[in-house]
This record gives C-alpha cells, structure tokens and sequence, in this order.
C-alpha cells in the first residue's frame, strides 16, 4: 500500500509504531520493520546518549529495513543535556527521528544531515507551525490517544480531517487505531498513514511484562483516565487504583506536589518490568476496547493490511452496485 508517507521514509506499509517511554527499544522496533512498518526507538529511555547509540547498534543487528529514533525535546534527561541525545543520533546514522515538544532545535540540528522529520502534534495550529519551520510530516494526535493528548479535547474523526485541509504535508493519524478498519479511515479522512502505541503494546515483541499485555486485552475502553488536567499537562493513562488515587487528589484541589511521588516516571517502569498493575501509572488508550489477543507484530501487521484491502475491496463493490 503506496501512500506518501511510504515514499518518505521507504516501508511498505503506513503504519507506524512511535516512541514509547520504557517500551520503544531494539526488539520491538526491529520486529515492526522488518514486518514492513515503521518503528522507533525512544531516546530517553535509554539513561545516556552512548547507551542510545548502543540500542540503535542493537536494532541494526536486528533488521536492516529503515526505522528511528524518537526523541523529546526536554532541555535534560539525567543531567545529560538534549543536544547529545541529538548528536548520537546523527552519529549513529540514523535517517529519520520522531520529534515531540518544540521543534526549532530539532529542524536546526537534524535538517543538515539529511534526516527526515516526523513532528508529534495535539492540534492544528502546533502542526502549521511545525510545517512552516520545516518538518517532512507531522503525527497528530486525537484526544482518544494514550500519553499526551494536549487541552482541546478533539477527537480524530474531526483533527485528521481538519488537518488534512490545511496542510501540505503528510499527516499520520495518531490515537485510537489498531485494524485495518482504523488504517482505511484515517486514508478516507486525509491522512497517509496510522500511528499506534497501545496495539504495539499487546505483541509478543513488547518488552513488557505480561500482565500489563493482559491487561489490555481484557479492558475495554472505558478503562482509561485522564490525569493532570488541573495543571494543563494532560496525561491519558491505564485505569489503576494509582490513577484513581490521582483524580481524587486533584479533584480535592490537590497540587502537583501531592501527587508526584505517585507518579514518577520510574514507577511506571516498574510496572512494565514486574507485571505489578498498581506500581505506578502506564500509558494506553481508549483503543483497548478493540484489542482482544496478542500476536506477534508481523501477524499484527498483514492482519491489518489483510483487513484494509478487503474492506477497500468490499466497500468498492458495494458502491458500485448502488
């Protein structure tokens, strides 16, 4: 399936695996380029820029298909400033990053060196500003999306659409895919490809525990809250007695600081590592309600293609005869 963002990055299929915090490592990225998408490695996963430089040594000893390097643009990860991050990515040979927060630094860095740019966006306005500064293509992402899905509050069937008319490069939708039902949609609605977290996330490949992979497979998606909203941070995360504790604080009026030590970042690790549901808050999305096993990421994937070329066939028929 040849669309515009299959010629940019050079895969054979649009669909695209993005950073995930903890989850994006070697494994799981070269399991889904080899399999004919696009993944990416998370940057700040990996705890310095030489251990990044090492997992994406590790990816290539995997797969020899393209795939990138996610990276946030935080001004430090462990002490260690942003800029390295970047430069290990350059000097690793890497020829595509997936760039979230402001991109100025990114273009600036990346765009000399011949690296295509693939910017997260949570709203039109944020994805125009990112064309005009110079990314390739931009993943937007709709409210039902798990991790940060910004303070609008508008879903995909309205953003990829509204996106769509106003810009002039390819968009990939983001939050709320996991068939080939989703990967027709978002084609119909102007998008050129699909961008999923969560489905990645219930795959053999995942290196995650299995319990949080069950997890998923038995939450529909209802089983979702959304956290941080008081301080315009807002986060989509996997409904747990964690996140529940975290609502009721902020519906208290509780500040950041009541609830920070519920939900550091390595306590979320701790979860995928040790299956521990309720260790700390985890990212997923709504899209749960439309995963229901966990199979290996290149069954994954012909699935959804499969699904797609049939429904474009059968829809095709359908409208034919009418």
């Amino acid at each position: 399936m040849r669309t515009r963002l299959t010629d940019l990055v050079g895969v054979r299929y649009p669909i695209v695996q993005g950073g995930m915090q903890w989850v994006g490592r070697a494994e799981l990225v070269a399991a889904v380029a080899n399999a004919g998408a696009l993944g990416f490695i998370t940057a700040l996963t990996q705890p310095t820029p030489e251990e990044l430089m090492r997992e994406i040594a590790r990816c290539r000893d995997l797969t020899d298909m393209p795939f990138g390097v996610n990276i946030t643009n935080l001004p430090t990860i462990n002490a260690t400033p942003l800029a390295e991050y970047r430069r290990a990515v350059i000097e690793s040979g890497v020829k595509i990053v997936e760039t979230v927060g402001r991109p100025e630094d990114a273009v600036a860095e990346f765009k000399p060196e011949g690296i295509t740019i693939i910017h997260k966006c949570v709203a039109v306005r944020h994805a125009l500003k990112a064309e005009a500064l110079g990314v390739d293509a931009v993943s937007i992402d709709g409210f039902e999306c798990a991790g940060r899905p910004g303070e609008e509050d508008v879903g995909g069937l309205v953003l990829i659409p509204a996106a769509a008319d106003r810009l002039k490069i390819p968009i990939i939708a983001s939050g709320g895919f996991a068939d080939g039902r989703g990967l027709v949609a978002a084609l119909a609605l102007g998008a050129q490809g699909i961008n999923m977290g969560t489905r990645f996330l219930a795959t053999r490949e995942a290196p995650i525990h299995d319990n949080v992979k069950m997890q998923i497979v038995t939450n529909d998606e209802l089983q979702t809250d959304v956290v941080y909203r008081p301080f315009r941070n807002t986060a989509r995360v996997g409904r747990n007695a964690i996140s529940q504790q975290v609502l009721e604080i902020e519906r208290s009026g509780g500040t950041f600081d009541d609830i920070k030590h519920l939900v550091a970042g390595l306590r979320g690790r701790i979860v995928y590592e040790t299956g521990d549901l309720d260790a700390g808050i985890w990212s997923a999305g709504q899209v749960q309600g439309l995963i229901h096993d966990i199979p290996t990421v290149a069954q994954l994937i012909e699935r959804i293609m499969g699904q797609a070329r049939e429904l474009v066939s059968s829809l095709g028929r359908d409208l034919a005869t009418q």
